[in-house]
């Protein structure tokens, strides 16, 4: 194996246990909304998206996403793509707050027993559902045990039953739920934080796909997969009505056409996927639209299928990373619109990042592949228009690693399919994920053997164990150093490359105020149009 090297964040000795959960979205601690391109005129001119303040009571903000399928679902422990609805109908126990910090939503308080074994988090009193029942312990472990049921599929399932089974979670009183661990959890609070952990009433699951009946700030109007909806507000919602009347919901599978809807005035804000740099200009320069920026918000992947016959060599899967320099990619790809990954998936604004200092070699690549009989290796890559920047990446890629003898061929495959019929399912891919997930939940749900969202199905049972370890150790030190460690494994051996994480730039109506609240999972509360 070629000599790779982790220089240490200058920051990681003595983080508590709050700053290694540091940093759910990036850039968070010190967002910025700004215009596109970096200089003061261009931020001053783009004013209008990160303004903040009080917004018109009422109105109607419509919102413009990609098409889903049509099994599309707004159940919270399957669903895949509604997060726009998730966020506007459900809460969870706990959610991270800009800081990355997990923090009270249904729940008050939470604490654990000295070991870490057994989790009690109790419940706000006097919170209502969309039908007017009220919320209690019972809604929570059903929610819960529907989620860990083998056949609803749900993606948290296996994060959470590592650590938890259906029949050890309880209900102590109407507003205490007791979770009893298989193992030491020091972060399990931070998995609840995930969007399918959104908290459904008791009984509901084969209804809620279609009722959307939660406690969130919105109530569902209308729905339709993979076509139009609308939700509106609740005037019962234990934060307080919501800013807005109503939201539209408008299904645009093409990125072009939700662009030109966006510059026509026919909706408010582009969700989901991010804008190209050329585009992003278009609408920054258009009367009446300007761009936000997020950055680091959008983590680019590139996944090798361990289990496929082209990447099962590790000399061709190091030989796919050495040929390509993520800097170079950074600036082809996305014009520099963010920060090269060097295959460590952890957002550098993380507390408890490692910063990969590897090799660019492509004749050391091109070495790799000779002794592995691959002299002249050659595959195909998938990409799709279901995100503005997964075909330049695909692009720039194939034309950097052609150095090292690599032939790729581009497969750019329609965006209605490219998640349901290629996603992990094909040898190579371009994908991408937000960077919304706490340290602990990001390496166990998108690398730990098994679990429904790793892409390259990598399985490496040393590093499942230190992952385990990493969870059971209540020191922040030392349990920060193994989160360390397993980033150095993947950066030096998963089939799995990120090379950059990539600001967000979105497309929203200068009417919009308040999107800087929006754009952190989806929080609809204060988000709203002007007077």
């Amino acid at each position: 194996m070629s000599s790779h090297f982790i220089r240490p964040a200058a920051s990681s000795p003595g983080l508590t246990r709050r700053a290694l959960l540091g940093g759910s979205l990036a850039g968070l601690t010190a967002l910025t909304l700004s215009a596109c391109g970096g200089s003061g005129d261009d931020a001053e001119n783009g004013a209008a998206a990160s303004r903040t303040g009080e917004a018109a009571a009422g109105g109607t903000l419509r919102i413009a996403r990609p098409a889903a399928d049509a099994a599309e679902t707004l159940d919270p422990a399957s669903s895949l793509s509604a997060y726009e609805y998730l966020g506007a109908l459900y809460n969870r126990l706990v959610k991270q707050d800009e800081e990355g910090q997990t923090v009270p939503d249904l729940a008050e308080d939470w604490d654990s027993d000295s070991e870490v074994l057994v989790w009690t988090f109790r419940l706000r009193s006097g919170v209502e559902f969309h039908d007017g029942a009220e919320l209690t312990a019972d809604d929570v472990v059903y929610t819960m045990r529907h989620i860990l049921d083998p056949d609803v599929g749900s993606p948290q399932a296996d994060a959470l039953s590592t650590v938890v089974q259906a029949e050890d979670i309880h209900a102590e009183d109407d507003l205490t739920v007791r979770f009893e661990l298989t193992t030491p959890n020091a972060e399990f609070p931070s998995l609840l934080t995930s969007y399918h952990c959104y908290i459904i009433p008791e009984g509901s699951a084969s209804q809620i796909g279609e009722t959307g009946i939660g406690t969130g700030p919105f109530q569902l109007e209308s729905f339709e997969a993979a076509g139009a909806g609308r939700v509106i507000a609740n005037e019962n919602y234990f934060e307080g009505r919501p800013t807005l009347d109503e939201i539209e919901f408008n299904a645009i599978q093409d990125a072009t056409a939700r662009v030109n809807a966006l510059l026509a005035g026919q909706v408010d804000l582009i969700s989901q996927t991010n804008l190209d740099f050329p585009t992003a200009q278009e609408v920054q320069n258009n009367s009446g639209t300007t761009v936000a920026r997020v950055e680091n918000a959008q983590w680019y992947t590139i996944p090798m299928l361990y289990t496929s016959e082209q990447f099962s060599d590790p000399q061709v899967r190091e030989a796919m990373k050495l040929a390509y320099d993520p800097e170079t990619l950074l600036q082809t790809a996305l014009q520099g619109e963010g920060s090269p990954g060097w295959d460590n998936p952890v957002p550098p604004h993380m507390a408890g990042w490692l910063d990969p200092v590897r090799e660019y070699d492509p004749e050391r690549a091109a070495s790799l592949l000779a002794d592995a009989g691959m002299e002249n290796f050659s595959a195909e890559i998938v990409t799709s228009s279901y995100d503005a920047n997964l075909t330049p990446i695909a692009t720039a890629y194939a034309e950097q690693v052609a150095e090292a003898g690599i032939d790729l061929q581009i497969n750019n495959v329609s965006s209605d399919s490219f998640y349901t019929e290629y996603w992990m399912q094909t040898p190579l891919m371009v994908s991408y994920f937000f960077t919304g997930r706490p340290m602990d939940q990001l390496l166990n749900q998108i690398f730990r053997s098994g679990s429904g969202y790793n892409e390259s199905l990598w399985e490496n049972e040393t590093f499942d164990s230190l992952l385990d370890e990493a969870r059971a150790d209540t020191n922040d030190e030392s349990r920060l150093q193994k989160y360390q460690d397993a980033q150095r494994m993947i950066v030096e051996e998963a089939p799995h490359m990120t090379p950059m994480f990539g600001d967000r730039l979105v497309g929203i109506s200068e009417s919009v105020i308040n999107y800087r609240e929006f754009a952190f999972e989806f929080d609809y509360l204060n988000i709203g149009l002007e007077a």
